[in-house]
Protein backbone atom coordinates (compact mmCIF):
# COMPACT_ATOMS: atom_id res chain seq x y z
CA UNK A 1 0.00 0.00 0.00
CA UNK A 2 1.04 3.41 -1.13
CA UNK A 3 2.47 5.94 1.51
CA UNK A 4 0.51 8.88 2.48
CA UNK A 5 3.14 12.33 2.24
CA UNK A 6 3.20 13.66 5.21
CA UNK A 7 1.79 17.24 3.80
CA UNK A 8 -1.13 15.40 2.47
CA UNK A 9 -2.02 13.41 6.12
CA UNK A 10 -1.71 17.03 7.77
CA UNK A 11 -4.44 17.96 5.32
CA UNK A 12 -6.63 15.36 6.39
CA UNK A 13 -5.95 15.65 9.88
CA UNK A 14 -7.03 19.63 10.07
CA UNK A 15 -9.69 18.18 7.87
CA UNK A 16 -10.93 15.80 10.01
CA UNK A 17 -10.54 18.63 13.24
CA UNK A 18 -12.56 20.98 11.64
CA UNK A 19 -15.73 18.44 10.65
CA UNK A 20 -15.22 18.11 14.52
CA UNK A 21 -15.28 21.14 15.75
CA UNK A 22 -17.82 22.04 13.59
CA UNK A 23 -20.27 19.24 14.96
CA UNK A 24 -19.51 20.23 18.14
CA UNK A 25 -20.58 23.91 17.91
CA UNK A 26 -24.10 23.11 16.00
CA UNK A 27 -25.08 20.68 18.82
CA UNK A 28 -24.45 24.06 21.13
CA UNK A 29 -27.52 26.06 21.47
CA UNK A 30 -27.70 28.94 20.23
CA UNK A 31 -28.44 31.04 23.27
CA UNK A 32 -25.39 29.36 25.00
CA UNK A 33 -23.10 30.29 22.40
CA UNK A 34 -23.94 34.16 23.24
CA UNK A 35 -24.45 33.82 26.57
CA UNK A 36 -21.39 32.27 27.35
CA UNK A 37 -19.18 34.63 24.83
CA UNK A 38 -21.45 38.25 25.42
CA UNK A 39 -24.01 38.45 28.27
CA UNK A 40 -23.45 37.89 31.83
CA UNK A 41 -25.36 34.95 33.78
CA UNK A 42 -26.83 37.60 35.99
CA UNK A 43 -28.55 39.35 32.92
CA UNK A 44 -29.44 36.07 31.82
CA UNK A 45 -31.59 35.63 34.34
CA UNK A 46 -32.70 39.25 34.43
CA UNK A 47 -33.71 38.71 30.70
CA UNK A 48 -35.57 35.39 31.35
CA UNK A 49 -37.41 36.75 34.23
CA UNK A 50 -38.83 39.67 31.91
CA UNK A 51 -39.70 37.30 29.06
CA UNK A 52 -41.90 35.37 31.79
CA UNK A 53 -43.88 38.82 32.78
CA UNK A 54 -44.28 40.32 28.96
CA UNK A 55 -45.07 36.12 27.51
CA UNK A 56 -47.89 35.27 30.64
CA UNK A 57 -51.14 34.86 30.11
CA UNK A 58 -52.90 38.18 29.69
CA UNK A 59 -55.40 40.11 31.65
CA UNK A 60 -58.12 38.16 30.58
CA UNK A 61 -57.24 35.21 31.49
CA UNK A 62 -56.13 36.18 34.85
CA UNK A 63 -59.24 37.89 35.66
CA UNK A 64 -61.24 34.90 33.71
CA UNK A 65 -59.24 33.20 36.39
CA UNK A 66 -60.41 35.21 39.61
CA UNK A 67 -63.94 35.53 38.44
CA UNK A 68 -64.51 31.90 37.26
CA UNK A 69 -66.22 31.85 34.66
CA UNK A 70 -65.47 33.39 31.10
CA UNK A 71 -65.78 37.40 30.41
CA UNK A 72 -67.69 36.43 27.20
CA UNK A 73 -70.79 37.01 29.26
CA UNK A 74 -70.26 40.42 31.01
CA UNK A 75 -68.75 41.33 26.93
CA UNK A 76 -72.34 40.17 25.97
CA UNK A 77 -74.22 42.22 28.26
CA UNK A 78 -72.29 46.20 27.76
CA UNK A 79 -74.57 48.04 25.55
CA UNK A 80 -75.12 49.07 22.34
CA UNK A 81 -72.37 51.24 20.72
CA UNK A 82 -70.75 50.70 23.94
CA UNK A 83 -67.26 49.98 22.00
CA UNK A 84 -67.57 53.56 20.40
CA UNK A 85 -67.08 55.24 23.98
CA UNK A 86 -64.30 52.45 25.37
CA UNK A 87 -62.87 53.95 22.30
CA UNK A 88 -63.14 57.36 23.29
CA UNK A 89 -62.25 57.09 26.73
CA UNK A 90 -59.40 55.49 25.77
CA UNK A 91 -57.81 57.83 23.60
CA UNK A 92 -58.76 60.44 25.63
CA UNK A 93 -56.89 58.69 28.88
CA UNK A 94 -53.91 57.83 27.34
CA UNK A 95 -54.03 61.64 25.73
CA UNK A 96 -54.83 62.61 29.51
CA UNK A 97 -51.37 60.10 30.44
CA UNK A 98 -49.22 61.69 28.45
CA UNK A 99 -49.55 65.33 28.40
CA UNK A 100 -49.63 64.20 32.75
CA UNK A 101 -46.05 62.70 32.19
CA UNK A 102 -44.52 64.93 30.08
CA UNK A 103 -45.33 67.44 32.88
CA UNK A 104 -44.56 65.81 35.78
CA UNK A 105 -41.63 63.15 34.95
CA UNK A 106 -38.29 63.55 35.97
CA UNK A 107 -38.12 65.71 38.79
CA UNK A 108 -36.90 62.69 41.10
CA UNK A 109 -34.59 61.31 38.93
CA UNK A 110 -32.68 59.49 41.62
CA UNK A 111 -32.99 55.68 40.89
CA UNK A 112 -34.79 53.85 43.84
CA UNK A 113 -37.42 51.18 44.52
CA UNK A 114 -40.44 51.30 42.61
CA UNK A 115 -43.71 51.84 44.94
CA UNK A 116 -45.88 49.25 43.69
CA UNK A 117 -47.72 48.26 46.46
CA UNK A 118 -48.39 52.30 46.63
CA UNK A 119 -49.61 52.55 43.29
CA UNK A 120 -51.77 49.69 43.63
CA UNK A 121 -53.81 50.84 46.61
CA UNK A 122 -54.33 53.95 44.90
CA UNK A 123 -55.91 52.42 41.84
CA UNK A 124 -57.85 50.56 43.47
CA UNK A 125 -59.21 53.06 45.57
CA UNK A 126 -60.23 54.95 42.36
CA UNK A 127 -61.72 51.41 40.98
CA UNK A 128 -63.95 51.33 44.40
CA UNK A 129 -65.36 54.61 43.71
CA UNK A 130 -66.24 54.05 39.96
CA UNK A 131 -67.68 50.82 40.86
CA UNK A 132 -70.06 52.36 43.24
CA UNK A 133 -71.20 54.18 40.21
CA UNK A 134 -71.30 51.19 37.72
CA UNK A 135 -70.34 50.70 34.13
CA UNK A 136 -71.69 54.18 33.10
CA UNK A 137 -68.13 55.66 35.31
CA UNK A 138 -65.52 54.41 33.74
CA UNK A 139 -64.88 56.88 31.08
CA UNK A 140 -64.50 59.21 34.31
CA UNK A 141 -62.29 56.49 36.17
CA UNK A 142 -60.83 55.62 33.36
CA UNK A 143 -58.10 59.14 32.81
CA UNK A 144 -57.56 59.16 36.21
CA UNK A 145 -56.68 55.23 36.42
CA UNK A 146 -54.24 55.73 33.48
CA UNK A 147 -52.38 58.46 35.32
CA UNK A 148 -51.82 56.37 38.28
CA UNK A 149 -50.92 53.45 36.19
CA UNK A 150 -48.54 55.38 34.25
CA UNK A 151 -46.67 56.88 36.77
CA UNK A 152 -46.02 53.67 38.45
CA UNK A 153 -45.02 52.45 35.05
CA UNK A 154 -42.35 55.06 35.22
CA UNK A 155 -41.48 54.75 38.54
CA UNK A 156 -40.57 50.88 37.34
CA UNK A 157 -38.48 52.33 34.49
CA UNK A 158 -36.65 54.62 37.25
CA UNK A 159 -35.77 51.64 39.31
CA UNK A 160 -34.32 50.19 36.08
CA UNK A 161 -31.84 52.99 35.34
CA UNK A 162 -34.02 54.69 32.92
CA UNK A 163 -33.76 59.01 32.52
CA UNK A 164 -37.74 59.40 32.86
CA UNK A 165 -37.00 62.85 31.92
CA UNK A 166 -36.50 61.82 28.62
CA UNK A 167 -39.06 62.28 26.02
CA UNK A 168 -38.13 58.56 24.32
CA UNK A 169 -38.60 56.78 27.81
CA UNK A 170 -41.71 58.50 28.45
CA UNK A 171 -43.03 56.94 25.43
CA UNK A 172 -41.69 53.82 26.08
CA UNK A 173 -43.90 54.26 28.99
CA UNK A 174 -46.92 54.88 26.87
CA UNK A 175 -45.89 51.36 24.48
CA UNK A 176 -46.83 49.52 27.96
CA UNK A 177 -50.55 49.90 27.72
CA UNK A 178 -49.88 48.85 23.85
CA UNK A 179 -47.57 45.36 25.44
CA UNK A 180 -50.33 45.13 28.01
CA UNK A 181 -53.11 44.78 25.90
CA UNK A 182 -54.68 42.43 23.51
CA UNK A 183 -56.33 39.28 24.70
CA UNK A 184 -56.00 34.62 24.07
CA UNK A 185 -57.52 34.84 21.17
CA UNK A 186 -55.10 37.25 19.00
CA UNK A 187 -52.51 35.58 16.48
CA UNK A 188 -49.22 35.34 18.57
CA UNK A 189 -47.38 35.46 15.21
CA UNK A 190 -48.95 39.34 15.34
CA UNK A 191 -48.62 39.95 19.01
CA UNK A 192 -45.47 38.64 20.45
CA UNK A 193 -43.59 41.15 22.67
CA UNK A 194 -41.28 42.40 19.75
CA UNK A 195 -43.85 41.90 16.95
CA UNK A 196 -45.90 45.32 18.91
CA UNK A 197 -43.08 46.98 19.48
CA UNK A 198 -41.97 46.72 15.56
CA UNK A 199 -45.29 47.79 14.66
CA UNK A 200 -45.39 50.91 16.97
CA UNK A 201 -41.51 52.17 16.23
CA UNK A 202 -43.04 54.04 13.55
CA UNK A 203 -45.90 56.15 15.40
CA UNK A 204 -43.83 56.76 18.54
CA UNK A 205 -40.65 58.33 16.27
CA UNK A 206 -42.95 60.31 14.40
CA UNK A 207 -44.69 61.41 17.86
CA UNK A 208 -41.59 61.88 19.25
CA UNK A 209 -40.23 64.54 16.57
CA UNK A 210 -43.70 66.00 16.60
CA UNK A 211 -43.70 66.60 20.33
CA UNK A 212 -40.15 67.73 20.16
CA UNK A 213 -40.92 70.44 17.93
CA UNK A 214 -44.65 71.37 19.31
CA UNK A 215 -45.12 70.27 22.41
CA UNK A 216 -49.15 69.18 23.01
CA UNK A 217 -50.63 71.99 22.67
CA UNK A 218 -51.92 70.03 19.36
CA UNK A 219 -54.20 67.19 20.46
CA UNK A 220 -55.47 66.23 16.66
CA UNK A 221 -51.77 66.47 14.86
CA UNK A 222 -51.94 63.71 12.99
CA UNK A 223 -48.42 62.23 14.36
CA UNK A 224 -50.26 62.10 18.07
CA UNK A 225 -53.39 60.80 16.70
CA UNK A 226 -51.68 57.84 15.22
CA UNK A 227 -49.57 56.75 17.91
CA UNK A 228 -52.60 57.20 20.23
CA UNK A 229 -55.00 55.30 17.92
CA UNK A 230 -52.56 52.32 17.72
CA UNK A 231 -52.24 52.11 21.45
CA UNK A 232 -55.60 52.20 22.16
CA UNK A 233 -56.67 49.31 19.55
CA UNK A 234 -55.07 46.96 22.19
CA UNK A 235 -55.39 48.97 25.22
CA UNK A 236 -59.03 49.05 24.80
CA UNK A 237 -59.79 45.57 24.84
CA UNK A 238 -58.80 45.34 28.45
CA UNK A 239 -60.32 48.31 28.94
CA UNK A 240 -63.30 46.44 27.69
CA UNK A 241 -62.73 43.28 29.81
CA UNK A 242 -62.73 45.93 32.89
CA UNK A 243 -65.54 46.91 32.45
CA UNK A 244 -67.51 43.93 30.87
CA UNK A 245 -66.72 42.07 34.32
CA UNK A 246 -68.76 44.48 36.48
CA UNK A 247 -71.46 43.28 34.69
CA UNK A 248 -71.27 40.01 35.49
CA UNK A 249 -73.66 38.90 37.93
CA UNK A 250 -71.75 36.31 39.86
CA UNK A 251 -69.03 38.59 40.95
CA UNK A 252 -70.67 40.86 43.06
CA UNK A 253 -68.57 41.07 45.85
CA UNK A 254 -65.54 41.03 43.25
CA UNK A 255 -65.32 45.41 43.36
CA UNK A 256 -64.00 47.79 40.71
CA UNK A 257 -60.86 48.28 43.30
CA UNK A 258 -60.29 44.24 42.69
CA UNK A 259 -60.09 44.81 39.30
CA UNK A 260 -58.15 47.74 38.92
CA UNK A 261 -55.77 45.92 41.06
CA UNK A 262 -55.39 42.91 38.90
CA UNK A 263 -55.56 45.63 36.17
CA UNK A 264 -52.31 47.44 37.87
CA UNK A 265 -50.26 44.21 38.84
CA UNK A 266 -50.73 43.24 35.25
CA UNK A 267 -49.53 46.45 33.56
CA UNK A 268 -46.76 46.49 36.41
CA UNK A 269 -45.46 43.11 35.41
CA UNK A 270 -45.15 44.31 31.55
CA UNK A 271 -43.49 47.25 32.44
CA UNK A 272 -40.63 45.47 34.25
CA UNK A 273 -40.00 43.00 31.53
CA UNK A 274 -40.54 45.73 29.29
CA UNK A 275 -38.15 47.77 31.39
CA UNK A 276 -35.37 45.05 31.95
CA UNK A 277 -35.31 44.86 28.56
CA UNK A 278 -34.71 48.34 27.29
CA UNK A 279 -32.20 48.36 30.10
CA UNK A 280 -30.36 45.25 28.03
CA UNK A 281 -31.05 46.68 24.81
CA UNK A 282 -28.51 49.70 26.13
CA UNK A 283 -25.93 47.30 27.32
CA UNK A 284 -25.93 44.74 24.85
CA UNK A 285 -27.45 45.74 21.47
CA UNK A 286 -30.65 44.99 20.28
CA UNK A 287 -29.57 42.82 18.00
CA UNK A 288 -28.21 40.54 20.72
CA UNK A 289 -31.00 41.16 23.34
CA UNK A 290 -33.36 40.02 20.71
CA UNK A 291 -31.59 37.07 19.79
CA UNK A 292 -31.73 35.54 23.47
CA UNK A 293 -34.89 36.50 24.08
CA UNK A 294 -36.05 34.36 21.60
CA UNK A 295 -34.05 31.17 22.49
CA UNK A 296 -34.70 31.25 26.37
CA UNK A 297 -37.44 29.39 27.39
CA UNK A 298 -39.86 30.41 30.50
Amino acid sequence: MPEIPDNMRDNLHDEAQDDAYDEMYEAIPLSEVLESIVMSAEDVEALRRAKRFLEHPGLTARISDTVGRPLESGLRMLPARWQETIALATETALFKGLEYSIKTMGRHPKVCRSHNLLHKALVAGTGAAGGAAGVAALPLELPISTCIMLRSIADIARAEGHDVSLLEVQLSCLEVFALGGGNRADDASETGYWMVRGALSKYVSEAANHIARKGLTERGAPALVRLLAQIASRFGVVVSEQAAVRLIPVVGALTGGTINFLFMDHFQDVARGHFVVKRLEEKYGTELVRSVYQELGI
